[in-house]
């Protein structure tokens, strides 16, 4: 044994990693924090050029730089300062931590509906890659008695037809344990396959909930 513990080998690591613990989670906050405000503006996270002397690095490490250079307590735990190998700034960090602020959102807004009745509204469009996706939003009225319009997911589906992209919207729905029969209004384009009387989407779904009756998106 030593006589004097504290300067173990044992007692120096621990040491170590209770700092290292405590600067990793400022680090992960103030990048949280980056995160939070960009998503907030709808801004996009990357630059075109991100290298070290590119003049715009894109607004998610120009918001982390600005951050560093005004303040004394992020810049000792970020980019130089903090290790090689958890600047928490790779693409796939970025990727990880936007999806773990759309998982706390989204439980968030299925908190705020509750048990109660809502409306769906859907369109169909194209990434950058070219292939089809459906964006579904929720519209309900709040514990306040306020009518709000939420954003719920985009699911990518093989082709625009009816039958694909109710699927698309059920499969999204019952993700979050929200069943058809709870739907009573949809709103659409005004595309056949969308609000047709015979085989569109809003007769596929009017058959799981008659209620849900169809409005026009201008109207909303």
């Amino acid at each position: 044994m030593f006589i004097t513990p504290k300067a173990s080998i044992l007692e120096s690591i621990a040491s170590y990693t209770t700092q290292y613990k405590v600067q990793y989670l400022a680090r992960l906050t103030w990048s949280l924090k980056c995160i939070r405000y960009i998503l907030r503006q709808g801004l996009a996270f990357r630059g075109h050029d991100e290298s070290r002397d590119s003049k715009n690095k894109g607004n998610f490490k120009e918001l982390l730089q600005w951050l560093a250079g005004n303040f004394e307590e992020v810049n000792k735990v970020v980019l130089d300062n903090a290790p090689h190998n958890c600047q928490m700034i790779d693409h796939k960090i970025q990727k990880e931590l936007i999806t773990c602020c759309a998982i706390e959102t989204t439980k968030f807004i299925i908190e705020e509906l509750g048990d109660e009745c809502f409306a769906i509204l859907a369109d169909e469009s194209s990434d950058a890659y070219q292939q089809e996706q459906l964006a579904l939003c929720l519209r309900f009225v709040n514990k306040s008695g306020e009518p709000v319009e939420r954003f719920l997911g985009l699911v990518q589906v093989e082709d625009t037809a009816s039958l694909t992209l109710k699927e698309a919207i059920q499969s999204l729905l019952l993700r979050h344990q929200l069943p058809l029969s709870k739907v009573r209004g949809q709103g659409y384009d005004g595309a056949s396959n969308m609000k047709g009387h015979v085989n569109g989407l809003k007769k596929l779904i009017m058959e799981d909930s008659p209620l849900a009756y169809y409005v026009h998106c201008f109207a909303h």
